[in-house]
């Protein structure tokens, strides 16, 4: 089964074995204001269409999506294909078992360390990027940091991204550099917030200067589900994986 065309694959120079894909709206089973090709399953979609689109996934990618309970917290686990776990990230050194990603504005990030001996995916929205997820899930792929590289998915856009204080005073408290990814916004107490921006300086903070990707903006591509854009709205998905 082949992937839809306008699936998108990272741009890195990760080994020739490691596999990566990000889905879009498109080619799917869901109904409005799902569709078509939502893929989470606590949305308000129905169960049947859901299920169909994670099968229709697995089967055009030739991999098992390991699915996550994404809670914007810092933990990492191991990817799981018989459990649904409660985390914000997974690594994998089992070929076929892919860590996957749900998003609709917050920061997918891949990652992947140049021998391909591992794989990990992160789901960094603000909240778990200021509680250390990205730090968190380099030190699960027990590897050097100068060793991995990271390509940043489709996420909000420093255009459409207006924050509140908390917001950078969260990412401050343990990184005063990362004051260069705000700017003041036209409103009060208001800031424009550069995701990208922030992951890349979270990142280097912890060794990994190896940072691809980045530049998208959901809430204005069409392509991709925005909670910004349409509070009720389906995921997609972003995955990595070691081919067979």
């Amino acid at each position: 089964m082949t992937r839809p065309f306008d699936w998108l694959t990272p741009d890195w120079p990760a080994p020739q074995h490691v596999q990566a894909c990000v889905t879009t709206r498109s080619s799917g089973n869901s109904a409005e204001p799902f569709a078509a090709f939502n893929l989470g399953d606590h949305v308000g979609d129905a169960f049947e269409q859901v299920q169909a689109n994670r099968q229709y996934l697995a089967n055009a990618l030739g991999c098992q999506p390991t699915w996550l309970n994404q809670v914007h917290g810092d933990h990492v686990v191991a990817a799981d294909a018989g459990r649904i776990l409660t985390a914000d990230a997974s690594v994998s050194r089992e070929a076929g078992l892919a860590c996957c990603i749900m998003s609709a504005d917050c920061l997918p990030v891949l990652l992947t360390d140049q021998a391909g001996s591992c794989v990990a995916a992160a789901h960094a929205g603000w909240r778990s990027l200021a509680a250390g997820i990205l730090e968190n899930t380099v030190a699960s792929m027990q590897v050097a940091p100068q060793q991995v590289m990271a390509w940043l998915g489709p996420a909000i856009g420093v255009a459409a991204f207006e924050v509140g204080g908390e917001v950078r005073a969260a990412f401050m408290h343990d990184n005063p550099i990362t004051a260069q990814a705000f700017v003041p916004s036209e409103n009060d107490n208001r800031w424009i917030a550069d995701i990208y921006q922030l992951a890349r300086l979270r990142l280097a903070a912890c060794g990994v200067t190896a940072v691809y990707g980045g530049g998208f903006c959901t809430v204005t591509d069409p392509r991709f589900y925005s909670y910004r854009r349409q509070p009720v709205t389906g995921r997609f998905a972003s995955l990595v994986w070691l081919a067979e």
